[in-house]
């Protein structure tokens, strides 16, 4: 009896001291200085975390990372955190997470200033150097949050990066021109202005103010902030003086090639290259372009603390406030977000039967995978979340919501629609729902919760930098209000490119019903010319009656849609563009279809409102003749149908074109004078052609007085009326 004990006891021994040398092998390296006590965590009351720190070497990173606790000059018992290399006040500091590929730090800039009464001797501040982070092995750079905003009176500011890019702004405190509204949201000019920073991630600026023509002498300041201002709520700028800085963005990256970082850090203890990694229960997103750093390390879900340190992800007590397991079971934290529920031990119950415990089991073993289940899907649900707030923000969601408020801000102009409402409506963007494709994108068919039928429209890549401006032309289309232009509903943000939503027409487009032979439907001569009549009132109402001119730069047949009644409806905004009231061109990118595009336009790149005209002259041909604008028998020949149509003109024979569709209803008279007003709006020089406002007009004319029409045609100059060749050409 005596040996058998002997002999279970040294068993136990024995495993004891196996598990006892398991338990010291898993024991992590000491971790490195930065979290020892001679090491300040925090100076002035801001947390200073690794990378960052203050104290010795072994405190920080590098020297880019270096934070000196400084006593300030006002006040000795006060301290305030400087950044070493680029001897800048630090406001906040915030690790990398994994919505942000990178980590922020905010600091205090300097105000630029210019003719402010508290100007030191030395003269005005008009230029000053507001950042410079260049140098070897720098992380930060200055952020998209960042804006150069000015603020006075007959001001222009200039910033200046390392590649010696100038942007800036002007702005004054005269009074607007009688009808035009001063915006409350953004600085635009009234009061203050702001422009973005250069294209790229600059690591040098210097900001520059002086007067613009005009402008009184009176405190001017310009500076670099991550903060938005607007005339309803920017301060005079002597307060802005008076106070001595503004805050700014910085972003930097984790950056090391020193192997002793390498072997003590947590997540960056890894050396194979790749996309993302895990580690130490925190994860890195590899920085494989630079071949040398991580780019991006966070704590897993369920964990918390600093990634950068080995074992400073800690496990989050996921118990902490459940009170779901009742009176007889207590919570048991598991490693991560994970937790479950155990029954209290019971010594009084007898021992349940062997089958009801594998039974109780077996259920146990059922309810964890699925809890576990149910994580994994929480866990996908709340990225698909973060990842549609990143989309919002990104395509100018904020900028936008601002925007479509009234001046009660109360009462929104257009809809903003979520990503989930319009893959419902459309199954998921199911291809049996395409309507059409084009150059901007696909336009499927929905139908919202309510019933209703839409249009929506997936646009196809927005440039990040025309962000700004397509989030103001939605602002503009929402605000469209005529029978005869297609209505923009709303727009959803939530994606990777913006989706816009449409009302939904019927009956196709004006093309496919002059061209099809099949079509039911007859295209008489006084449908033709009410469909004209409409078409050029929608585009009399952009030109002139909109808050804002609007040029189309795209008026086609297949752009003009029909509804139930077959009333036109002008579509298509996607090339548009809105000027001011004292603009006459816009000079841009040619863009066009040809057949219709202004010849003028193409040589020049001015794009008028008689550009428009042109195309509109076009569209009256296509519905006088029923030809297409081009075709393969007139493309042999070197002819559009623009040239076509003038050389039946000048020798007399436009009856023989006209559309034998329509040749024994139509009124001859009506004919022969809509194909003089079309000749006017196709003739070579701009400045020759009728406005849309006249054009609408004589159709309007023509259609109720046909008895006083003049039928005859005079031969105009051959130099005014040949289109070029561009137009006849693909």
């Amino acid at each position: 009896m005596k040996t058998k004990t002997s002999i279970f006891q040294f068993i136990v021994a024995s495993v004891l001291t196996l598990l006892i040398n398991d338990s010291s092998a898993a024991t992590p390296p000491p971790p490195i200085s930065n979290s020892s006590t001679s090491c300040n965590k925090t100076c002035g009351g801001i947390s200073i975390p690794f990378p960052f720190g203050i104290g010795g070497k072994d405190c920080y990173l590098n020297g880019w990372y270096e934070v000196i606790c400084n006593t300030t000059t006002s006040d000795s018992n006060t301290t305030v955190p400087l950044l070493s290399m680029i001897n800048r006040e630090v406001v906040n500091i915030s690790l990398p997470d994994s919505n942000e590929p990178y980590g922020l730090v905010q600091i205090k800039g300097p105000v630029t200033s210019l003719g402010c009464s508290s100007n030191t001797s030395e003269g005005p501040q008009n230029s000053l150097p507001v950042l410079n982070v260049t140098g070897k092995g720098s992380p930060y750079f200055l952020t998209d949050e960042n804006r150069l905003v000015a603020v006075g009176c007959g001001i222009k500011a200039l910033m200046t990066d390392t590649e010696s890019e100038i942007l800036g702004c002007e702005s004054s405190c005269e009074h607007r021109k009688s009808g035009e509204e001063v915006t409350n949201l953004i600085c635009t000019g009234y009061r203050c202005c702001q422009a973005r920073l250069p294209v790229g991630r600059p690591q040098a600026i210097t900001v520059n103010i002086e007067n613009s023509s005009g402008g009184e002498e009176t405190c001017k300041v310009a500076f670099l902030t991550d903060k938005r201002y607007s005339p309803s709520n920017v301060t005079e700028p002597e307060q802005f003086h008076n106070n001595g800085y503004v805050v700014l963005e910085l972003g930097w990256y984790f950056a090391t090639s020193n192997s002793r970082f390498k072997s003590l850090l947590g997540c960056t203890n890894m050396s194979r290259k790749g996309s993302g990694f895990s580690d130490d229960n925190c994860s890195c997103e590899y920085d494989y372009f630079s071949g040398m750093s991580y780019r991006n390390c966070y704590c897993d879900y369920g964990y918390t603390g600093n990634p950068y340190l080995r074992g400073g992800c800690v496990d989050t007590d996921s118990c902490e406030g459940n009170h779901n397991c009742g009176e007889d079971a207590h919570c048991v934290n598991m490693p991560g977000p994970m937790s479950m529920c155990r029954p209290n031990p019971k010594i009084t119950k007898p021992t349940k039967p062997p089958v009801l415990q594998g039974i109780l089991i077996g259920l146990s073993g059922l309810v964890f995978f699925v809890g576990l289940f149910w994580l994994f899907k929480l866990i996908k649900k709340r990225r698909n979340i973060n990842r549609s707030k990143k989309f919002f923000k990104r395509n100018g969601g904020l900028l936008l919501k601002q925007q479509l408020t009234t001046k009660d801000g109360n009462v929104e102009m257009s809809k903003i629609f979520s990503s989930k409402e319009l893959r419902k409506a459309t199954d998921n963007f199911s291809i049996d729902r395409v309507l059409g494709q084009g150059g901007q994108g696909t336009v499927y068919k929905g139908m919202l919760v309510d019933g209703s039928i839409v249009a929506v429209k997936r646009s196809k890549v927005v440039d990040e930098d025309k962000m700004e401006e397509f989030i103001n032309e939605i602002v503009l289309l929402s605000q469209i209000n005529h029978r005869n232009i297609v209505k923009l509903l709303g727009c959803c943000l939530e994606t990777e490119v913006p989706i816009l939503v449409y009302e939904y027409i019927p009956n196709g487009d004006l093309f496919k019903r002059l061209h099809d032979e099949s079509d039911d439907y007859t295209m008489t001569w006084e449908v033709r010319l009410r469909i004209a009549i409409e078409i050029a009132g929608a585009l009399t109402y952009m030109h002139s009656a909109a808050s804002f001119p609007i040029f189309h730069r795209d008026i086609k047949t297949t752009n003009i849609l029909l509804d139930e009644k077959y009333r036109a409806k002008v579509s298509d905004f996607g090339t548009s563009r809105s000027v001011t009231l004292d603009q006459t061109h816009l000079t841009t990118l040619v863009a066009g279809t040809f057949g219709y595009m202004d010849p003028e336009y193409f040589l020049s790149s001015q794009y008028t409102h008689k550009s428009d005209v042109y195309s509109f002259g076009v569209v009256l041909v296509e519905l006088i003749t029923g030809e297409k604008p081009l075709s393969r028998v007139r493309s042999e020949e070197g002819r559009g149908l623009a040239t076509h149509f003038l050389e039946a003109m000048k020798e007399n024979r436009v009856i023989d074109i006209i559309d034998i569709r329509i040749k024994d209803e139509s009124k001859l008279e009506q004919v022969m004078a809509v194909a003089k007003l079309a000749r006017k709006c196709l003739n070579r020089k701009g400045k020759n052609r009728p406005n849309m406002k006249e054009v609408s007009n004589e159709l309007e004319r023509i259609r109720s007085s046909p008895e006083d029409l003049d039928v005859r045609t005079e031969n105009e100059d051959e130099e005014e009326d040949q289109p070029m060749a561009i137009n006849n050409k693909r």
